[in-house]
C-alpha cells in the first residue's frame, strides 16, 4: 500500500472504563492505538473532575465513534453515538480537557436526547439554540472544574455569547 492510500482495515472496537469506542481510522499517519490511549486519559479525566457525566454517558450513549469529520464532535441521535473526530484526538496543541469538553458537550446532547424519549416529549427543533446553550454550559462547568481549564472556559463563554442563529446554525 502507498502512503498515499487509504487505509482499509476494519473498524477497531473496545470497551474503555465501560464505554464501547469503536474507531474509524482512515489516515496511514494516525496510529489507532494512540486514538485509543487518548480516549482512555479523556474519559479517566472526566472521571475524576466529574464522575457522574461518566455515568451519564454509558446510560445515555451507545457508543463513542472517532472518524474523520468535519467538526471536533457531534451526537447521532439515530446510533445514541458520540462523535469525536479523528484529527482533533490525536492532535497535541488540544489538551485532554479540550478533548473532554467536546465529549462533555455532545453527552449533553445525548442526555437531552434520551430525556425526551423517557417522557415521551418529541424533539423539539425550534429549541435548537436552547439545547446548544444547555451543551456549552456544561462545557462551562467541565472548563471550571478542571485543572487546565481556561481555554475550554474562554470557547463556552465565547458561544454563549452568540446569537441563537450563530450559537445553532442550521
Amino acid at each position: 500500500m502507498s502512503s498515499t492510500a487509504a487505509r482499509t482495515e476494519p473498524t477497531v472496537s473496545r470497551v474503555i472504563r465501560g464505554i464501547r469506542i469503536d474507531v474509524i481510522n482512515t489516515r496511514l499517519d494516525i496510529d489507532t492505538e494512540h486514538v485509543l490511549r487518548r480516549a482512555d486519559a479523556v474519559i479517566g479525566l472526566v472521571e475524576r473532575y466529574q464522575p457522574w457525566r461518566v455515568r451519564h454517558l454509558k446510560r445515555d450513549l451507545a457508543m463513542i465513534l472517532v472518524q474523520r469529520f468535519a467538526c471536533r464532535g457531534a451526537y447521532f441521535p439515530d446510533i445514541r453515538a458520540c462523535l469525536l473526530e479523528l484529527t482533533f484526538m490525536v492532535n497535541p496543541a488540544f489538551s485532554d480537557a479540550q478533548v473532554a469538553a467536546t465529549l462533555v458537550h455532545e453527552g449533553m446532547h445525548a442526555r437531552l436526547d434520551r430525556f425526551c424519549e423517557h417522557f415521551g416529549v418529541q424533539p423539539f427543533p425550534h429549541e435548537r439554540a436552547r439545547h446548544e446553550r444547555i451543551c456549552r454550559r456544561a462545557e462551562l462547568e467541565w472548563g471550571l472544574a478542571v485543572p487546565s481549564g481556561e481555554p475550554v472556559v474562554q470557547r463556552a463563554l465565547e458561544s454563549l455569547a452568540l446569537a441563537d442563529e450563530e450559537v445553532a446554525p442550521e
